[in-house]
């Protein structure tokens, strides 16, 4: 993980200091991982939580890109309450379905870094806990809003 943070905050050119003029071998071996846009007429929706115990608050930040990579709209949102990760990310998928849903946006690509919340979504497993309650509600507002999208990871 450490060397994927060095090779993402690497500069395509170095500068011509002597201090960077060294690059390291596991640099040069790995290629720039660079965004691929999506398939025209969809839109991205990528989704995360932030977490504070201190302020006791849960921040959930969306943000929709149309296929070229453009802005098209964003949105954050505040819980007054410090919640478990699992559950904290799966309100961020829910807050993104239902505001799309709302606003009657289908071909989207929701992706969110919680590889638990996908594949609890993804699965036909029921869960009695917070979380399993959020992702139960998640299906419900996807199987009857969405008809051409999907849920997906992405790191």
């Amino acid at each position: 993980m450490v060397e994927d943070w060095k090779m993402a905050n690497t500069p395509d050119v170095l500068a011509s200091s002597s201090d960077h003029q060294q690059v390291t071998a596991s640099t040069t071996q790995h290629h720039q991982i660079k965004w691929q846009p999506h398939v025209a007429g969809r839109y991205n929706c990528n989704i995360d939580a932030a977490f504070s115990s201190q302020a006791n608050r849960t921040g959930i930040g969306i943000c929709v890109r149309d296929a070229e990579g453009t802005f098209v709209l964003a949105k954050t949102m505040t819980y007054p309450c410090d919640v478990q990760v699992d559950v904290g990310e799966a309100l961020g998928l829910h807050s993104a379905l239902q505001w799309l849903s709302d606003m009657q946006i289908d071909n989207v690509d929701f992706e969110t870094d919680s590889k638990l919340t996908v594949d609890v979504f993804l699965s036909t497993r029921n869960d009695l806990s917070k979380f399993g309650c959020i992702i139960s509600s998640c299906r419900s507002l996807f199987s009857n809003f969405f008809s051409n999208s999907r849920v997906e990871f992405v790191r």
